[in-house]
């Protein structure tokens, strides 16, 4: 793999499952031998940046809190216990190898919020500048939305875009993604290159199995399917293999491999595709579909089957065809409630109904389509 060979710039997010024992406590021994590998690293003349999980585990183990709680003020309070707890030990073990760690706390805010996202790229440039690894987790303790739903594998994504990497490596307890689950399946095997992110990809992804992890393999796949966009190779590696990065980045065939797109998306393009959280979804007939994919068309009212979800005029919708995929991204016309209105409609109908001019609902230059 010549292009993970070749990376200059790498962003390592490690996982829940890398970080700590099946007990949910740190597994400090491992997370050692990690910081030595990732020197390394740095050594070879490359840059690293660190997302890493943790944070809340650490703190209900400092907590005395056996299991993951489900109240937002406890994993908030576990969160800003764990964070100290955290750095610490990455402290400690980086400077053991004589390197110095910063930390950067971000929400998805600061990633798509412009002047956010200028000052958060500006200080982890000038942390790499300094020869400073930045190690960059959410801000969990502010963040509501990320703990309820979201994940660092997210996170790791965006940052890899933030900052312009040549690849991202996944740490998490498995090899990569299989054709099933090995540990059900004696006859899954590894899928060593993914050329392309297809449902049928999609569906190999399970969810966690732990109670202390937020993701599992289809976050990855999410995340993988951002950063390939942003023109980033991403690996899925395990984080409890010896010596996989540095493996990978000799050339030897390691992990699950996702090439980055020969084409990506520009600023705006990438803001609408992965920026903020969609605030609801139209589904759409196959015309819609074939002249969305095929054509390079805007999507009118006629070709709108349902509309799902609240939202205003100029929110992030999916677009999704009658098979339950997501097809595509886009800033919507119109309110999910005139939307209801008109769907189905044509255009001189749609009109009629509003009382007025009929625009498009979601016009294509505010449209990302991110299938075929």
């Amino acid at each position: 793999m010549i292009e993970v060979m070749e990376a200059k710039r790498l962003v390592v997010k490690l996982g829940t499952h890398t970080l700590t024992r099946t007990s949910g406590r740190l597994d400090r021994k491992n997370i050692g031998r990690l910081v030595e590998e990732l020197t390394e690293i740095r050594r070879e003349g490359r840059e690293v940046i660190l997302v890493t999980s943790g944070a809340i585990a650490a703190g209900l183990e400092a907590l005395g809190i056996k299991r993951r709680p489900f109240d937002l003020p406890t994993l908030q309070a576990a969160a800003s216990v764990g964070q100290v707890r955290l750095m610490e030990l990455y402290g400690g073990l980086f400077a053991e190898q004589g390197t110095s760690v910063g930390q950067v706390l971000l929400t998805q805010y600061d990633i798509t919020h412009r002047q956010h996202y200028l000052n958060a790229r500006n200080t982890m440039e000038r942390l790499l500048e300094l020869k400073v690894i930045p190690v960059v987790n959410e801000n969990d303790t502010v963040a509501v939305e990320e703990i309820r739903f979201g994940d660092n594998d997210r996170l790791a994504a965006l940052v890899t875009g933030l900052v312009q990497a040549d690849l991202l490596m996944m740490l998490t307890d498995t090899d990569g993604l299989f054709t099933a689950d090995p540990q059900t399946s004696p006859d899954a095997r590894l899928i060593s290159k993914v050329e392309e992110i297809t449902p049928e990809i999609e569906s190999l992804a399970e969810g966690t199995r732990s109670s202390y992890a937020t993701g599992g393999m289809a976050t990855k796949l999410e995340a993988a399917r951002i950063a390939t966009w942003s023109g980033a190779g991403v690996l899925i590696l395990n984080g409890r293999k010896k010596r996989a990065m540095s493996r990978a980045l000799s050339g030897v065939e390691e992990g699950t491999y996702f090439p980055p797109r020969r084409k990506k998306l520009a600023g705006r393009k990438k803001w609408i595709a992965f920026g903020p959280r969609p605030a609801g979804s139209v589904v759409i007939d196959e015309g819609a579909t074939s002249a969305i994919l095929h054509y390079g068309k805007s999507l009118l009212a006629a070709g709108v089957l349902e509309v799902n979800g609240d939202f205003n005029s100029g929110d992030m919708v999916e677009v999704v065809g009658i098979d339950g995929n997501v097809l595509a991204r886009g800033l919507v016309s119109y309110s999910s409630d005139e939307l209801r209105a008109i769907k189905g409609m044509k255009s001189r109908d749609a009109a009629r109904v509003l009382g007025g001019s009929c625009k498009e609902a979601i016009h294509r230059d505010c449209l990302v389509v991110l299938r075929g």
